[in-house]
């Protein structure tokens, strides 16, 4: 395990573009505003790509703050604080020191510039050195292209895939299963 002096230095040399942080209550319409994007929930998770009501956000974000199986952040721009995507851990087992990973840039004009890997760099460092995780997970779509390409050099391992589970745009689509153990995290 690294001391906190590498983990410090870890994310300075990593991360000098965004950082993790609180969601704050004045962020929630910048999230409304993704969460009504189908573009945006069609890459996001794997449930139906419907625009989200105000009150079913908050009801989400609500529950991912109350529960000890979620550790949500709001991911900004070191240069200005901007709220720009969410990321997290959901579906925390503490017992088995496992969580599934996510990661959603929202802001359109920020996608493609590093900030998702780096958001990634972040939460795999703070998931295995601060929270102690023996295991990370995540789950994507086969059409992410983007995402997966990230999570496999990021040292994450094609695990299994559930054929045809999803159905974007009259087509079905694979969800793939990735994990990532402490001792392989690179």
């Amino acid at each position: 395990m690294k001391s906190t002096d590498e983990v410090k230095q870890f994310r300075k040399k990593t991360s000098p573009g965004v950082f993790l942080n609180k969601i704050e209550k004045e962020d929630m319409e910048v999230i409304y505003k993704w969460f009504s994007d189908i573009e945006f929930l069609k890459f996001y998770d794997y449930m139906p790509p419907i625009p989200q009501k105000k009150e079913d956000v908050d009801k989400t974000f609500e529950s991912y703050e109350k529960n000890k199986e979620s550790v949500v952040f709001a991911v900004r721009l070191a240069e200005n604080n901007e709220i720009i995507g969410i990321a997290g851990f959901d579906d925390i087992i503490w017992e088995n020191k496992v969580a599934t990973l996510f990661i959603g840039i929202g802001d359109v004009n920020t996608r493609g510039r590093g900030y998702g890997r780096e958001s990634l760099d972040l939460l795999l460092s703070y998931g295995f050195n601060d929270l102690n995780f023996h295991r990370i997970q995540l789950n994507v779509l086969e059409f992410n292209h983007a995402a997966i390409a990230l999570y496999e050099k990021s040292g994450f391992i094609k695990e299994g895939v559930l054929r045809q589970f999803v159905l974007r745009d009259g087509k079905w689509h694979d969800l793939y299963m990735y994990g990532l153990l402490r001792y392989e995290w690179i």
